[in-house]
């Protein structure tokens, strides 16, 4: 939302600052002589038709219009169309399709505007994918004789097909048509003339003759009818391979009132085959040269009439008749054939493939799957747009994310509303004042009828008056306050014939004293120039200062052939800007299969992906050896697309980033994996947050379409059994006690042993008697007379 406020205020500083490129403004420095002229210039220029308006003054009447107002121009004579958005019906769209009423899947439903050259304006359109809306079935079925298992097999599926799409859609019509092809040579068996009625001949079996296209059962809700009408049939036989399946498309697509097809209902068509099919130019081969003209042509039995006069429809004439008329085809065709009719896919909007097996048992499932695929997808298309006006689209598809310059969202479920800001802008004045086209999703009946005016011309040029008494007597036109002068007058008021000839009006024609009479490209009379055209192209101005064919070149090519020339500078056609218009504006050109600008790892520039990111090459920067490989990118994908986790799941990004098809499978090497991948899938596992191992393979298709097989359940390592860890625990803790107490005995014993060394060691040191008392003394006391010499 904030960027598409910002959006209005972007612009208007872009046109303030546009409108100073030269002089004093852009308006006045174009020289420009007529109002027309002058509103082409620039959406910020406006035309002052005063008749005395700048009369002894240089003031331009092409000019910024606060400075026509300053200059005295009065309102009345202000030429200043203004871009308007008005919404007509704007009606709430409808949350399920069941009941009464009409049912609405756009918003809004009418709107016009008013738009100026080089202007714009903004709008959203909302689109609903309603529940249970209506659905007409109408199965298309190649009855050649290779189909004869095919249609045994779907003798028993008609109540099956009605119950399974039941549980999409309450209100089921389902209709029958079968087709071979053109009924002359070189396509049928002409001998022996039995052959016609019975092609079979021959091989001891009996079949219908030949038929190009017949219309069996008309759309019905009675599914019984459908089952008795498909066990009528036979199969007949043709002689090329190739059948004439596209007649029968497009008469299945255009005769709308003999199919039954509702208004109110999604439009699905079923074409089944297992051969090749006739296209454009084929009917050649047998004489036929007239063009499809894209008309019903079935007879009152049913039959295509003009089998043998028509030649079959091209691609291009059938897809604007689907869209026409609001018809999906589904090819259901066998594997053998899957790639052509892919390549035929790419080439139609509006079309999906799915591979068929060898007796269509699968087919219900097949149609369910294609019809999910519609359902999930959004697509804008546009009709009847004018080159002159260009829209730009930026989608807002689901948990509010922007997709700047796409038209479509995918990834829906039934329900949600998507919307899309568009832009319109006049790039240039269609030959037509107003024209009305219409924006509508793909296969929709609803759709936005948008009603343009277009600004180009001004009020005043329908007062004009011719040989007005203004213009000197008669020789000129009276437009919008100036003259235009008539062959051979010039003069403001068509005064002067360019037979006169004065030096001294020279001065009036050099725009700088150093500067060549009329910038060399003109002749000066009557004070002004007379520009000279050459076989380059036409000069005007003022001074003859402006031309178309003096602007920038690319490649050789003026404007490089994507605009027009204009007084030095290049008007851009729709679609390509810069000052030679070799830049695209276009950015689908740089959209990778994963729904990223440049895969993310460059910048979109002229429709050209710039790769930024070290390593990263091709088309649209998808290869980069030095980037995580695959598997690492589908990770976050799978995380997030079917675990609804991850880094794409917190940042609201994964349905603009992850287009893949989830598939979930018991195993890797389950059937589902086997009959849809093949031998470039890459198989991929990796640890989650918990450390469960996910495994999960991806594969691309030619077509780019990208499929995840995701194993259903990772595999996690078993939990810890919970007694045994007690127990364990528990036995633990007792031995390391008992160990401890061990060890502290032991420790105990060595140091009591070790006292008890050093006790003994110590007794055994004591020298004394232990019978004799050292404390014990005599009670005789003996003295010594030491100095007695005698006798």
């Amino acid at each position: 939302m904030a960027t598409l406020l910002l959006r209005p205020l972007t612009v208007i500083l872009f046109l303030s600052l546009a409108a100073h490129v030269w002089g004093s403004n852009i308006c006045t420095s174009r020289g420009v002589t007529t109002c027309q002229q002058c509103l082409a210039v620039h959406p910020t220029c406006a035309w002052c038709s005063q008749k005395d308006f700048g009369k002894g003054s240089t003031a331009s009447r092409c000019d910024l219009k606060e400075n026509l107002v300053d200059g005295g121009c009065t309102k009345s004579s202000l030429e200043f169309p203004s871009s308007t958005l008005t919404i007509q019906e704007d009606t709430a769209l409808s949350s399920k399709a069941s009941g009464t009423g009409d049912v609405t899947q756009i918003r809004p439903q009418k709107l016009h505007m008013a738009l100026r050259p080089g202007d714009s304006k903004h709008f959203t359109v909302s689109v609903k994918q309603v529940e249970d809306y209506p659905v007409d079935l109408y199965y298309l079925m190649d009855l050649s004789f290779s189909m004869k298992d095919d249609l045994a097999r779907l003798r028993t599926l008609g109540n099956e097909l009605a119950e399974t799409m039941g549980r999409t859609t309450s209100n089921l019509r389902m209709g029958f048509g079968a087709f071979v092809d053109k009924t002359m040579g070189p396509y049928m068996y002409t001998y022996p003339p039995e052959a016609v009625t019975n092609p079979c001949n021959g091989i001891s079996e009996t079949c219908l003759a030949q038929f190009g296209f017949k219309h069996v059962l008309t759309l019905t809700e009675k599914v019984a009818r459908f089952t008795e009408e498909v066990e009528k049939q036979q199969v007949s036989r043709n002689r090329d391979a190739p059948e004439g399946g596209f007649d029968a498309v497009m008469q299945a697509v255009v005769c709308k009132d003999k199919i039954g097809w509702r208004s109110d209902a999604s439009h699905l068509l079923v074409f089944t085959t297992d051969a090749k099919t006739h296209i454009a130019l084929d009917g050649r081969i047998a004489g036929i040269v007239q063009p499809h003209d894209g008309l019903c042509h079935l007879d009152d039995d049913n039959i295509y009439n003009k089998t043998n006069v028509l030649d079959y429809p091209s691609l291009a004439l059938m897809t604007d008749k689907m869209s026409e008329n609001n018809i999906n085809l589904v090819f259901a065709v066998t594997d053998i054939v899957e790639p052509l009719y892919k390549e035929y896919s790419r080439l139609m909007p509006g079309t999906t493939v799915g591979t068929l097996s060898g007796d269509s048992g699968n087919v219900i499932q097949l149609i369910e799957e294609a019809y999910a695929k519609i359902r999930s997808k959004v697509e804008l298309e546009l009709l009847e747009v004018p080159e002159e006006l260009h829209l730009s689209f930026d989608a807002t598809c689901l948990n509010g994310e922007i997709i700047p310059g796409l038209q479509s969202c995918s990834g829906l479920s039934i329900g949600d509303t998507v919307s899309f800001s568009v832009e319109a802008e006049l790039r240039g004045c269609p030959k037509e004042k107003s024209s009305t086209f219409t924006i509508k999703p793909r296969g929709f009946k609803d759709a936005l009828v948008v009603t343009a005016d277009f600004a180009c011309n001004c009020e005043c040029e329908a007062k004009a008056e011719a040989d007005s008494p203004v213009c000197s007597n008669g020789n000129g036109t009276y437009e919008c306050g100036v003259c235009q002068c008539h062959k051979g007058r010039l003069g403001p008021h068509c005064e002067c014939s360019v037979e006169d000839y004065n030096p001294s009006d020279d001065a009036n024609c050099i725009p700088n004293p150093d500067s060549p009479v009329c910038s060399g490209r003109g002749d000066c009379l009557c004070g002004q120039c007379s520009c000279r055209a050459n076989d380059f192209g036409q000069v005007w101005g003022k001074y003859c200062e402006c031309d178309d064919y003096n602007c920038l070149r690319f490649k050789g090519a003026l404007c490089s052939d994507h605009g027009k020339c204009s007084c030095g500078f290049c008007q851009c056609d729709a679609g390509w800007k810069g000052e030679n218009c070799n830049c695209s504006t276009r950015i689908d050109t740089c959209m990778s299969s994963i729904g990223l600008l440049c895969s993310g790892r460059g910048n979109c520039e002229c429709g050209i992906c710039q790769c930024t990111q070290p390593g990263a090459y091709g088309a649209t920067c998808e290869k980069c050896p030095t980037c995580p490989d695959s598997c690492t990118i589908k990770k976050e994908c799978v995380e997030c697309q079917h675990f609804k986790r991850g880094q794409y799941t917190s940042d609201n990004s994964c349905n603009r980033i992850c287009k893949d098809e989830i598939k979930v499978v018991e195993d890797l090497g389950g059937e589902l994996v086997s009959q849809t991948s093949s031998t470039n899938a890459v198989n991929c596992s990796y640890k989650d947050e918990v450390d469960c191992v996910v495994h999960f393979q991806y594969y691309e298709d030619e077509t780019g379409k990208s499929i995840l097989f995701v194993v259903k359940e990772p595999e996690c390592p078993e939990g810890a059994n919970i007694l045994v860890v007690l127990l364990s625990v528990a036995g633990a803790i007792l031995l390391l006690g008992l160990a401890a107490l061990l060890i502290w005995k032991l420790l105990i014993t060595i140091h009591d042993r070790r006292e008890f060394a050093r006790f003994e060691e110590e007794r055994s040191k004591a020298k004394w008697d232990t019978a004799n008392n050292p404390l014990y003394k005599g009670a005789t006391s003996t003295f010594t007379n030491v100095a007695y010499r005698g006798n």
